[in-house]
């Protein structure tokens, strides 16, 4: 019964792979035959499908010379005291006002509404650093396992200062260079116009030219120590084993601890004077931009899209058309 079955066996290897060579040439003849029609159309409508193509060239190039050209100016600024929800609610406000036309709104700032068609302000942050802030935190954790000094404090208060108050980019879209960039002024002085904010700032600024005297005052308290110190050792010509000396009717002085000291005073009298340059206002302009044309995506230019959209639909017409005379009975 064995050598009875060997037969049909191969016959059923046999046929089953003719069948699957007569799949892959029948695969391949259609292909072949999806390439020679594409060809065909392609031929046959070769004139229609340039001419299309010229025609669309022309008229996006034509729209993109009527269509007036979108500008824009681009502020970095950077919040003080506290102030980016303030900046995030005033730019809102701004911007409900442009939409609402309100002219009583924008008279106060020498704005006339009637120039602010298409006019738009927006508001984001610069620089998010979310993909290395995990990075980031480990380098805070990292500070505070250090001692509890002075120094290190400073540090993470100015990393901390600097995770949570990040630059923003405030945007102006305009139409006329010269009106949209008067505005823009116009707008930032606004956003710095207000009063809590103007009033903290002068606080801050007064404080800190107050610490600036202290630390000058007691600076030269301090040198004047360390010149009497250096007078002494050049009497005595030799230093204490504990690196102390005896002023005249007072306690000992560590010459360590003044010199310590003074560079302490030295650091923040320069610290003082970094946040009067800084803080000059609740938001600070870094840098007001110049006037600059709005960038398109290139498959949003009318000089593309518009061929594009008529060749889509020349398409669209023959795939109906070889449909209807399928249906009809006739090849296409």
């Amino acid at each position: 019964m064995a050598e009875n079955n060997n037969p049909n066996n191969t016959s059923s290897d046999e046929i089953d792979l003719g069948q699957l060579l007569n799949m892959v040439r029948l695969g391949l003849r259609n292909v072949f035959g999806a390439f020679l029609r594409t060809y065909g159309f392609l031929r046959k409508n070769i004139f229609i499908l340039a001419a299309l193509v010229a025609v669309g060239l022309l008229m996006g190039y034509g729209l993109n010379q009527v269509v007036t050209k979108r500008l824009k100016t681009e502020v970095i600024v950077k919040p003080n005291l506290e102030s980016k929800n303030y900046l995030y609610d005033v730019i809102n406000e701004i911007q409900a006002n442009i939409e609402a036309e309100d002219s009583a709104f924008f008279g106060n700032m020498g704005i006339d509404v009637e120039n602010l068609k298409r006019f738009e302000v927006l508001i984001e942050p610069v620089g998010v650093r979310a993909d290395n802030l995990e990075d980031e935190m480990k380098y805070l954790e990292l500070l505070q396992s250090f001692e509890n000094t002075g120094i290190i404090s400073d540090i993470v208060r100015e990393e901390i200062l600097d995770k949570s108050s990040l630059n923003q980019r405030i945007t102006f879209f305009y139409k006329d260079a010269q009106i949209g960039r008067d505005y823009a002024r116009k707008l930032m002085d606004y956003i710095n116009s207000n009063e809590y904010y103007n009033g903290l700032v002068e606080v801050q600024r007064a404080n800190a030219r107050n610490r600036i005297e202290e630390d000058k005052a007691l600076l030269k308290q301090v040198d004047a120590i360390i010149e009497n110190y250096s007078k002494t050792m050049s009497q005595e010509n030799k230093l204490s084993v504990n690196e102390t000396f005896v002023l005249d009717n007072q306690e000992r002085v560590n010459i360590t601890g003044l010199f310590d000291l003074k560079n302490t005073l030295i650091r923040d009298i320069e610290k003082k004077n970094m946040e009067l340059t800084k803080n000059t206002e609740a938001i600070k302009v870094i840098n007001f931009g110049n006037t600059q044309q709005v960038q398109k995506a290139f498959f949003s230019e009318n000089i593309v899209l518009i061929p594009l959209i008529l060749i889509a639909l020349f398409l669209v017409i023959s795939a109906i058309r070889n449909l209807n005379n399928l249906d009809d009975g006739t090849r296409p």
